[in-house]
């Protein structure tokens, strides 16, 4: 177990993770050297490592929490029935990606028998804490911690895809599919954004300016601010972001009048696109919609990528082309009779979810589609 990735090899951790930018030791690493994920922050790092023959063999970031911000897997009526039956739900211990809802590798591997092995010492690390709780792992890795006699929990998100893998040809290739309505309203947000006298460029990677990233920080603090909340990354993070991983970062940035007045973050790969921060120094009607959606989704079709994920939650998502996707936790609680409460629980949650979802079907933005 180590606390920091200061002294993990980059490229056999990369080799593990496997192109993915979440997990792979840049952005990991960044988080963690500049603070944002450290135990002043309530996620206190200790990356389980798997060594074979003095080589790196596997391993699982896994931080121990004093609070559930920043999980976007909500638990927090869990850590209040604890409190309420005189019991301590913090620390916890859980594996993840810090403040990133995104499906990817959690037990980083080369096999399944590693990957097992990695699950197994997550357990065994848990053992003095009230829990164990694995965010937005791959469907491969939930089935293995299931096996480990962990809970699987589901929940939706919204991810646009790219015609089922044939490519639309354009945006208005893309609005063809989508009912008359639909269309006439997607129609009508952009042109109102346009008619507001904004703009947009897409910067990528070293074309993002230090001032980019200053202004971009500044709309990302004034978001949380207009919530009432601290922002949870800092703008040494974001600067580290672009320096390490120039190749996998898109900013959407929106000028009026030669002036930025917002911007959008985005993580990108050779196939996928992933919306991740945004904010505005000033309000303009429906440029969300603009900056984050219509404009990434542009940016996906004329690049051929696959496909697009919106974020945690949403449903007006569905509304602008993007479709709901099932993600997994796996969750495993010491408390043999919470674990059992629970257990019950997520039953009739996931019974709920497939409900939820017939509902979204009925509402499907797409002509005769079905979801």
């Amino acid at each position: 177990m180590v606390e920091s990735l200061a002294g993990v090899p980059a490229e056999r951790w990369n080799a593990l993770a496997a192109g993915d930018p979440f997990t792979s030791h840049a952005f990991l690493d960044a988080l963690i050297d500049t603070g944002c994920a450290s135990a002043r922050t309530g996620w206190r790092p200790q990356i389980l490592i798997l060594e074979r023959n003095h080589e790196l063999a596997g391993a699982m970031p896994l931080f121990v929490k004093a609070h559930s911000y920043g999980e976007y897997v909500f638990d927090w009526a869990w850590a209040d029935a604890y409190r309420r039956h005189g019991l301590q739900y913090y620390p916890k211990l859980v594996g993840a990606v810090p403040f990133t809802p995104v499906s990817g590798p959690r037990m980083l591997a080369a096999g399944d028998a590693d990957r097992a092995r990695l699950g197994a010492g997550a357990l065994e690390m848990a053992r003095d804490l009230s829990s164990l709780h694995v965010l937005f792992p791959t469907e491969t890795e939930a089935s293995l911690l299931r096996d480990r006699g962990m809970l699987l929990r589901r929940t939706v998100q919204f991810h646009w895809d790219n015609a089922a893998g044939g490519g639309y040809a354009d945006f208005d290739d893309f609005l063809s599919r989508m009912t008359r309505h639909r269309r006439k309203v997607i129609r009508q947000e952009r042109r109102r954004v346009r008619e507001a006298g904004v703009s947009f460029r897409w910067l990528r990677g070293a074309e993002i300016t230090r001032e980019n990233w200053e202004f971009f920080e500044r709309c990302y603090r004034r978001t949380y601010a207009a919530h009432r909340s601290s922002p949870y990354l800092n703008l040494e993070f974001f600067l580290r972001l672009g320096a390490s991983l120039p190749a996998h970062t898109l900013m959407v940035l929106a000028e009026r009048r030669g002036r930025p007045v917002a911007a959008s973050l985005n993580i990108v790969t050779t196939d996928r696109l992933w919306g991740r921060y945004w904010g505005a120094v000033e309000h303009i009607p429906l440029l969300h919609f603009e900056c984050c959606y219509y404009q990434a989704i542009e940016y996906a079709i004329a690049h051929r990528l696959r496909s697009f994920e919106g974020g945690a939650q949403g449903e007006h998502k569905l509304y602008r082309g993007l479709l709901p996707v099932a993600t997994h936790s796996a969750h495993w609680l010491a408390h043999p009779g919470f674990a059992e409460a629970i257990g019950d629980y997520l039953a009739r949650e996931t019974a709920g979810l497939a409900h939820y979802v017939d509902e979204l079907n009925e509402h499907s933005p797409f002509r005769g589609a079905a979801l």
